[in-house]
C-alpha cells in the first residue's frame, strides 16, 4: 500500500533536551532517519510529514534548524514539517524567523496534553494560535482524550484555521473507554475545519496483550465520524513502538481496514496528506525504489 507517514518523529538525545523522555526510557535514544528507514524497510512509504518532538525550550531553535537542514535533502523525503513552538510564550516564533515562509512548513503543534489545562485559555496562547491561518499554516491537536472538550472550544474559536487532531484523539485503549470519547470524536467531527490522524494508537493500549479487535472500535468510530476524506495515515514512529514496530502498525491498518474500497484506502494511506497538508508529489507519483524509503 504506498502511503504517505503523517506523523514522523526524528529526535536526537545526545544533542538535545527532552524532558518529557527521563520516564521513557526505550524512547530516550537517537531515532533519527537511519533508524526510520530500518524500520520503514519493506513498505512502501513514499515521504513523510515530521512533526515536533516537544524538545525543550532552550533546544527548539537548534533541532528546527537540524530538521529543515534534513528536508531540503529530497533523498530524505521529508515533504513536510509541523514545526513546534510554545505559543504561550511571546516570542512564539523566533525560532522560525528564517523559515516563516518556507514551502516545506507545513503547520504548527504545540503538545498540549502535556500542559495545564489552562493553556486553552491563555490569551498569548490564543493571539499566537490566531497567526496561523494568516500563513496558511495548519495546527495538530495533540491532546488527551479527557481534554477534546477544550480542543472542540478552540476548534470553533478558529473556524479560518484547519486543525489536525492527532491519535484519533488519544483513547484510553487499555481501558475500552469509548464513552465519552465516543461523544467527543463525533462533536469535533462536527466541525468542517478538522481531520483526523490514524495514527499511533498502539501506544496506548498500555501492555503487549491486545489485539485488533481492541483497536477496532475507535478505528471504526474515527472513520464513521470524520469519513473517508477527512482521516490520514501515520506511524506517530517511533512512539508507536511502545506498542508495536512500524511494519507491524501498517499491516495491523490494513486489517483495520480490511473492508474499505481500494479508492477509501487510498484516501486513508495518500490523497488526504497530500490534500490537507498541501504536498507536492511529482516526483512520487510512482511507487518505485528510488522514490521511497523500500530497501534504503
Amino acid at each position: 500500500m504506498p502511503a504517505i507517514d503523517t506523523h514522523q518523529h526524528l529526535w536526537d538525545p545526545s544533542r538535545f533536551s527532552y524532558s518529557w523522555m527521563s520516564g521513557e526510557p526505550l524512547l530516550n535514544v537517537p531515532f533519527m532517519l537511519e533508524e526510520y528507514r530500518k524500520a520503514a524497510h519493506g513498505l512502501d512509504i513514499l515521504g513523510s510529514v515530521y512533526v515536533d518532538t516537544d524538545v525543550d525550550g532552550e533546544d527548539l531553535a537548534g533541532e528546527t534548524g537540524m530538521i529543515f537542514s534534513l528536508a531540503e535533502n529530497p533523498e530524505n523525503r521529508i515533504l513536510g514539517i509541523v514545526a513546534g513552538a510554545k505559543l504561550e510564550r511571546e516570542n512564539a516564533f523566533a525560532h522560525l524567523d528564517k523559515f516563516w515562509n518556507h514551502p516545506i512548513l507545513k503547520g504548527i503543534r504545540r503538545v498540549l496534553h502535556t500542559q495545564s489545562d489552562e493553556i486553552f485559555l491563555s490569551r498569548q496562547f490564543l493571539s499566537n494560535l490566531a497567526r496561523l491561518s494568516q500563513y496558511g499554516l495548519s495546527f495538530d491537536l495533540c491532546v488527551q482524550s479527557r481534554q477534546l472538550p477544550l480542543a472542540l472550544e478552540l476548534v470553533k474559536q478558529f473556524p479560518e484555521t484547519s486543525f489536525i487532531l492527532d491519535h484519533c484523539g488519544t483513547p484510553d485503549i487499555r481501558q475500552q473507554a469509548l464513552h465519552p470519547w465516543k461523544q467527543h470524536i463525533q462533536a469535533m467531527a462536527a466541525e468542517a475545519n478538522v481531520v483526523c490522524k490514524i495514527s499511533g494508537i498502539v501506544a496506548y493500549t498500555g501492555s503487549d496483550r491486545w489485539s485488533v479487535g481492541d483497536l477496532q472500535p475507535f478505528v471504526d468510530h474515527a472513520i464513521d465520524c470524520f469519513g473517508w476524506n477527512r482521516v490520514l495515515w501515520g506511524s506517530d514512529w517511533p512512539v508507536c513502538t511502545l506498542g508495536c514496530p512500524l511494519l507491524r502498525w501498517m499491516e495491523l491498518t490494513l486489517a483495520l481496514t480490511q473492508s474499505a474500497t481500494a479508492q477509501q484506502r487510498e484516501s486513508l494511506f495518500l490523497r488526504n496528506a497530500e490534500r490537507v497538508y498541501r504536498l507536492h508529489l511529482p516526483a512520487l507519483s510512482s511507487s518505485t525504489e528510488s522514490s521511497n524509503f523500500r530497501g534504503n
